[in-house]
């Protein structure tokens, strides 16, 4: 069994903690799949919003 990169996991929760502001405890229980998911939600909710940005300029 492979296991998944310990400095990935620590990337993608300190990615998560800091636009969520989430507790580590609840994002280590994260499934890797739903932690995937929110890292693609957070990452598509900043790109509009920098867009948004850029469009105002």
């Amino acid at each position: 069994m492979l296991r998944y990169p310990a400095e990935a996991l620590w990337q993608e929760i300190a990615y998560l903690a800091y636009h969520l502001h989430w507790p580590l405890d609840d994002l280590m229980d994260l499934e890797h799949l739903d932690r995937v998911r929110m890292i693609r939600a957070v990452s598509s909710l900043n790109d509009r919003a920098w867009e948004a940005v850029r469009e105002s300029i």
